[in-house]
């Protein structure tokens, strides 16, 4: 039996034909507001990209890509991205992206390894956005007020979401800045989830810090590749759920690493031998320009502005034939 969570007395607050219209309006409002916000330009992206080149995220580096062969390339074995987070920082250099500028896509991935639940699918669709930033932004602070202009463009998109459909959801501007060693120290005794969940219930809108090195007890909070996210500036923005009474995490982020940040953090994952990529020859050399990026995930997006309890409310996509079974039973229609 696949977990699934159900709500006690939940009701959709929306028919489906409903529900497809709420979904195009958030993610046409939000668009429009990460615009007015940070400027950046939108641009196309690929869906796969080559096999054997370091450019696809790792995540944790074990996650399987879908990978195939290309009839008239010979050799070639493309794969499907996990995320963008490295193609992205190759297109700023490619299309001379300078110091303050910065694009966004629609970026379409399958984790094949993924397990599925309320918040989890196979199906990955988020905004993926990279800004090139200058040698002296690369500091907490910065990484502070760009996270704040991400929840403005997510609470006046749910504002925006409140005049046109019956949504009864409320999110708190003002962020939290705590980090995973802080948290954990906070409730030694919980999980990482857990702990997310608590601090997100206190405080509404968290921005977790610090993720992917161990912490003071010989774990990381949560795995994060080591070779995009400088693991000592970055985080995740997460959002207490009321209807799931949990924290959801809506952006993975962070300044991403520099030469020195890479060399040291592939060390600490014993994976230096990707050194041998051109991507991260490039980071090493300086060829790459410095940058700030994440995902922003779509789906999660509406499925908390508009009030779900379950991400195949608003996502198409595979579930488990017993998590089918459950959701109808319980008038929760997965789309």
């Amino acid at each position: 039996m696949h977990k699934v969570y159900i709500p006690h007395n939940y009701k959709p607050n929306m028919s489906v034909r409903d529900t497809e219209k709420a979904i195009k309006f958030v993610k046409d409002s939000f668009q429009r507001n990460l615009i007015k916000n940070f400027g950046f330009e939108r641009v196309s992206a690929p869906i796969f990209v080559r096999s054997k080149t370091g450019v696809n995220d790792d995540l944790n580096g074990v996650e399987r890509a879908v990978r195939f062969d290309i009839k008239e390339q010979d050799g070639v074995e493309a794969e499907i991205v996990h995320s963008l987070a490295k193609w992205k920082r190759i297109a700023l250099k490619k299309y001379r992206f300078q110091c303050g500028e910065g694009l966004y896509t629609d970026m379409n991935a399958i984790r094949r390894d993924d397990s599925c639940d309320n918040v989890h699918s196979i199906y990955v669709d988020q905004w993926d956005w990279e800004m090139v930033i200058c040698r002296e932004q690369r500091n907490e602070d910065f990484l502070k007020r760009i996270v704040t202009r991400i929840v403005g463009a997510i609470c006046d998109t749910l504002e925006e979401t409140k005049k046109v459909f019956p949504v009864d959801v409320e999110l708190k501007r003002e962020v939290t800045f705590v980090t995973t060693e802080e948290l954990l120290q906070r409730y030694p005794n919980m999980t990482a989830h857990e702990r997310e969940s608590a601090v997100a219930k206190e405080h509404g809108t968290v921005f977790l810090m610090k993720i992917g090195a161990p912490l003071s007890n010989g774990k990381p909070h949560d795995g994060r590749a080591p070779d995009y996210d400088d693991w000592s500036l970055n985080g995740d923005i997460l959002f207490y759920d009321k209807v799931l009474d949990e924290s959801l995490e809506l952006s993975s982020m962070g300044i991403r690493v520099d030469g020195d940040a890479l060399v040291r953090q592939l060390e600490s994952a014993g994976a230096l031998d990707r050194l041998e990529h051109n991507y991260h020859k490039q980071v090493v050399s300086g060829q790459l320009p410095l940058t700030i990026g994440g995902g922003i995930g779509q789906s999660r997006l509406c499925m908390l502005i508009l009030g779900k309890a379950h991400i195949g409310e608003v996502q198409a996509s595979l579930w488990p034939d017993d998590m089918i079974e459950q959701c109808e039973a319980h008038g929760v229609h997965l789309l």
